[in-house]
C-alpha cells in the first residue's frame, strides 16, 4: 500500500501524522506499506523592503537550493522514525502550487491514499487563504485520510 504524506514543516501539517502511525501497527507486517513524504517549496518569491514599499525579489537559484535542501533533511527527519519501524520511506520535495504538486505527485506515485491535515479554516479565512487540502480533495481520484490539525496547534 502506497501512502502520501504531504507535509509543510508545521505541527499543523503534521497532524496526519499520528494516524498514519497507527495504520502502520495495524496493517504492518500484513500489508507491505510505501510512504512517500513529499514537501512542495513554493514559488512564491520574497519581499524586500524598498524605501516604504516592499517589493517582490524572486528567489535565486542559490535561494531554491538551500530551500530544497532544508526541505529534504526535514522530510528525512521525519521519516527517521517512520524507517525505524521497518517501513519503506521515500522523500520527495517539488517546487510549486502545492495542491497541484500533491495531485501530481500521487498520480505519477500511483499512491492508493493520500494522508494530509488541514487548519481547519472556515469563512473569511479560508476564503483569503485558501485550503491546498480541499483543492487536493477535489482535484484528485485519490481515497484521501484528512485530519484536522488540533486546536492548539491551529493557534500558534
Amino acid at each position: 500500500m502506497k501512502i502520501l504524506i504531504p507535509l509543510d514543516g508545521s505541527e499543523i501539517g503534521e497532524a496526519a501524522l499520528p494516524y498514519v502511525k497507527k495504520l502502520l501497527s495495524d496493517l504492518s507486517p500484513r500489508v507491505k506499506l510505501e510512504f512517500t513524504l513529499l514537501r512542495v517549496a513554493s514559488l512564491q518569491s520574497h519581499y524586500v523592503a524598498v524605501g516604504d514599499a516592499m517589493a517582490p525579489v524572486a528567489y535565486t537559484e542559490e535561494e531554491m537550493k538551500q530551500i530544497k535542501k532544508r526541505s529534504l533533511n526535514y522530510l528525512r527527519r521525519v521519516g527517521k522514525n517512520l524507517k525505524a519501524k521497518g517501513v519503506i520511506v521515500e522523500t520527495r520535495v517539488e517546487v510549486g502550487n502545492a495542491a497541484e504538486e500533491i495531485i501530481r505527485a500521487a498520480d505519477a506515485i500511483n499512491v492508493d491514499l493520500i494522508a494530509m491535515s488541514t487548519h481547519g479554516r472556515h469563512g473569511i479565512s479560508r476564503w483569503a487563504f485558501g485550503s491546498v487540502t480541499d483543492k487536493v480533495l477535489h482535484g484528485s481520484h485519490k481515497p484521501m485520510l484528512v485530519v484536522r490539525a488540533p486546536k492548539e496547534a491551529a493557534q500558534t
